[in-house]
């Protein structure tokens, strides 16, 4: 029997529906070479039942089942036996002898994941370095002290982040910066803005909010603007009177709110989705319910903090260890940071349902917000008994606000537990995804942290990593959903990996960060990223060339006017190739060939087929691939639609040949190849003619 040729994965050509609702009948299908098997089974349970053969085409056997999935969690693997006497079994690692539990297919009753987020190519923006809209909205030099520093306006858009104070150093991006660059990002082709907090906050990257209510004027209008900056010298807020006139002033948010609203209104024109970043696991030392830094004390229309008084209504939002008030600074802090008290869930029935009422407000009228991304959302609350409790509720609460709402999560290792349909969609990719594919390209980890070269090009790894991780973590639904980055605000940009330095830019001068890189390798990367199950995310810059090691030299302002135009164009050629390709959104995948720096793998469905080949080899390569796995004719014409080198790349026409089902493939040094095979398409010109014959009268 030929094991290559068995095939089932959970997308729509072997599952369907690939989404069934609870107790719907679904139809099972699974592919075997022709005339090779002799019975098929679908195991669940205890069950063993015989699957009927149902088509055969292109040399295949299509065998069918239709099961009553109920309403429980269905996981099921095959029992296939050959016509010669040998026997298989076929769970997600492919044909294998004994199953592993945790890499059988599952099916989830009712868990399905919005479709335009399948596939969907998402842009991620850090707001301040973006785009600068609105100077009148700009932080002030010495508008008010945080940790110690005095808030800094940077006047020089191109300088480097000052990795001591980049907290506190802010360029000026804004709303209005953003909203005049959407026909840019509907240029380039993009689906999904994914935003950086934007809620009220003292620091550059907004992880330490200060009101969930409001959208923070500095990113938003400033209409009331009175005040004083803060005396020099005086670290002491309660006299910044100008920033406490900025973030208080209900004229202020509320303008600030509506222009958010209008920004979502804009992009939704461009049919662009708009996520928001949740930080609903800490908050920060500016916020009103805390209050340390007395900004609302003597603020109308606000009720006293918990720092302030212990009668505070919002007392229990808080653990504190001692009861010494006023002031009391006794508070428990995430990860020790006094800056970011920890909430107390467990503690407060009305933190709850508050938190819950914020996720419900931002992705409903007039904000109409399309979804959350969930910061650090396994370490909400004091227990994982509480933690699934909330993000349950989370969800009902959300998805009856609006349906279409993605929820994304934040989350390092193994993230099964919260995808099994009543919690998260999906997660931010980084072990099915980021971390392998530096590892093979550059031997880095995503912090430029550490160099190691035996995983340069460890070809087995880095398929044996993506197939674990998503087969022990994703049902179809959270994998397709995915956020397959690259880059983002927590790690070194990729186009600095390539350099190999290890470093950060408090041990390596920044400028570093710009040398020793090979565009190539990023290109490498760029291809990988568009043709993989998932949604591609770019992180702003990118696209333009930006380099940088790990926070904060990783955001840096968007380089408007000096960008690496070819990096920008090939990105849009790369986008362009996903959208218009459907079997690289929701096909299935399929490893073709590995070895030392070279991985081959193909996307494919019951109509067309992807091949990639990325050779990170110094040198040319010749390889006999098998392509037939993919379910295409023996003898096919494939359409080269993009290949990139040490140069460059180009996206001319080529066409190459599978003859009996291999396809001979010489791949030149740095090199990365997309190519194309569509029954429904002629390959080119001379083929278009030669099957087509018109009679003209």
């Amino acid at each position: 029997m030929n094991y290559d040729a068995l095939f089932h994965d959970m997308t729509l050509d072997y599952l369907r529906p690939a989404e069934p609702d609870v107790g719907r009948i679904t139809d099972f299908r699974f592919r075997c070479a022709q005339s090779e098997a002799s019975q098929v089974l679908l195991v669940w349970g205890q069950e063993h039942r015989k699957m009927k053969l149902s088509e055969t085409d292109n040399g295949f056997d299509y065998f069918d089942i239709s099961v009553n999935i109920g309403k429980d969690p269905f996981r099921y693997y095959f029992e296939i036996t050959g016509k010669d006497g040998s026997f298989i079994r076929y769970d997600k690692r492919g044909p294998v002898h004994d199953i592993f539990e945790s890499m059988k297919f599952e099916v989830i009753p009712g868990f399905s994941t919005p479709a335009w987020a399948k596939g969907a190519v998402m842009y991620q923006i850090f707001v301040d370095r973006f785009c600068n809209g609105d100077e009148s909205n700009d932080v002030m030099n010495g508008e008010y002290s945080y940790n110690g520093l005095s808030a800094k306006k940077v006047d020089d858009w191109n300088q480097y982040p000052d990795p001591k104070t980049d907290f506190c150093e802010f360029y000026g991006g804004d709303l209005a910066g953003v909203i005049s660059k959407l026909d840019y990002l509907q240029d380039l082709g993009i689906d999904v803005i994914y935003f950086n907090p934007l809620f009220v906050s003292p620091s550059s990257h907004k992880y330490d909010i200060q009101d969930y209510d409001h959208i923070d004027p500095h990113f938003g209008k400033i209409i009331e603007d009175d005040g004083d900056i803060l005396p020099q010298f005086e670290k002491s807020n309660k006299k910044a009177s100008r920033y406490i006139s900025r973030v208080t002033s209900k004229r202020n948010l509320e303008a600030s709110d509506e222009l958010f609203a209008k920004l979502v209104e804009e992009a939704h024109k461009r049919d662009i989705k708009v996520i928001l970043d949740g930080v609903f696991n800490h908050c920060g030392s500016f916020n009103k319910w805390l209050d340390r830094e007395r900004i609302y004390e003597d603020a109308r229309g606000y009720e006293k903090g918990a720092y302030i008084s212990g009668e505070s209504p919002y007392r229990n939002y808080f653990s504190f260890s001692r009861d010494q008030w006023p002031y009391n600074g006794n508070y428990d802090g995430w990860w020790g940071y006094d800056t970011l008290p920890k909430l107390n869930y467990e503690g407060s029935k009305e933190l709850e349902d508050y938190i819950i009422g914020i996720g419900k407000k931002w992705v409903s009228e007039p904000y109409n917000a399309d979804g959350w991304r969930l910061d650090v959302a396994a370490d909400l609350g004091h227990s994982a008994e509480y933690n699934h409790r909330f993000w349950k509720r989370f969800r009902q609460e959300v998805k009856k606000a609006n349906p279409q709402a993605i929820i994304l999560a934040e989350h390092y290792g193994p993230a099964r537990e919260w995808l099994k349909g009543g919690e998260w969609d999906t997660v931010m990719n980084y072990d099915a995804f980021m971390e392998p594919l530096t590892w093979f390209l550059t031997g880095m980890d995503k912090h430029s942290d550490e160099f190691k070269p035996i995983r340069v090009g460890n070809a087995r790894e880095f398929f044996d990593t993506m197939l674990y991780q998503a087969g022990e973590n994703f049902s179809m639904p959270s994998l397709y959903t995915s956020m397959n980055e690259l880059s983002n605000h927590d790690h070194s940009r990729f186009l600095t990996r390539t350099s190999q330095k290890v470093g950060r830019c408090d041990t390596l001068m920044s400028a570093s960060a710009d040398t020793g890189i090979k565009k190539y390798q990023m290109r490498q990367a760029v291809i990988v990223q568009f043709t993989w199950p998932g949604a591609p995310t770019i992180y702003y810059g990118d696209e333009a060339g930006v380099c940088g090691f790990t926070d904060p030299d990783n955001r840096r302002t968007y380089p408007w006017g000096h960008e690496d135009k070819e990096m920008i164009r090939f990105h849009k050629e790369m986008i362009r190739i996903h959208k218009a390709c459907p079997e690289l959104k929701t096909g299935s995948i399929r490893e073709l060939y590995a070895e030392n720096n070279i991985i081959i793998y193909g996307r494919f469905n019951r109509t067309a087929a992807i091949i990639v080949a990325i050779n990170n080899n110094s040198f040319e390569v010749t390889r006999d691939i098998q392509v037939w796995p993919l379910g295409i004719p023996r003898n096919a014409k494939f359409k080269q639609l993009l290949v990139s080198d040490g140069t460059g790349f180009d996206t001319a026409p080529t066409t190459k040949t599978a003859k009996d089902g291999v396809m001979c493939l010489t791949m030149s040094r740095n090199t990365g190849y997309v190519l194309r095979y569509n029954s429904f398409e002629a390959v080119s010109d001379e083929e278009f003619w030669s099957d087509n014959f018109f009679k003209f009268d």
